[in-house]
């Protein structure tokens, strides 16, 4: 496990961006941590470093949303559901491909769905600084 500090936004992205520069393909990444922790910024790293230069917005309201780079990216959160057979009405199995990167907010909601080599990053806040973020990566060693 990984363990980074940072202060900004910036340096939050930047972290997704040096995860998403070695991704391959075919890799899940779970984020966790409490409302405005920075998911959505860690995405938007992840997005750059996939070549992705569409906006990345929150799929808060559409559960999923899709993005075209290197890999694609399907975006989700899990944050407004309720049951798993809520993922399975939309597919959500489907969305797992070689060509493709899956990350998903909130996912500590529904663990017992996402794959067992899956990226798990929790972001929290500090209590030095209620800027300054400890981010918590685990299972990158895998690629």
């Amino acid at each position: 496990m990984r363990t980074v500090f940072t202060v900004n936004e910036q340096e939050t992205e930047q972290i997704g961006y040096q995860l998403a520069k070695k991704m391959k393909g075919g890799e899940t990444v779970a984020l966790s941590g409490d409302l405005g922790a920075g998911k959505t910024v860690f995405t938007k790293g992840i997005a750059k470093g996939l070549n992705i230069c569409s906006p990345i917005l929150s799929p808060t309201f559409n559960i999923v949303r899709e993005y075209q780079g290197r890999l694609k990216l399907y975006h989700f959160d899990f944050y407004r559901l309720t049951e798993v057979e809520e993922l399975h009405e939309i597919g959500f199995e489907e969305y797992f491909q070689k060509d493709s990167v899956v990350v998903i907010e909130w996912a500590e909601l529904f663990e017992q769905v996402l794959p067992k080599e899956t990226i798990s990053v929790q972001i929290c806040y500090t209590e030095e600084n209620e800027k300054e973020r400890k981010i918590l990566i685990a299972g990158e060693e895998e690629f």
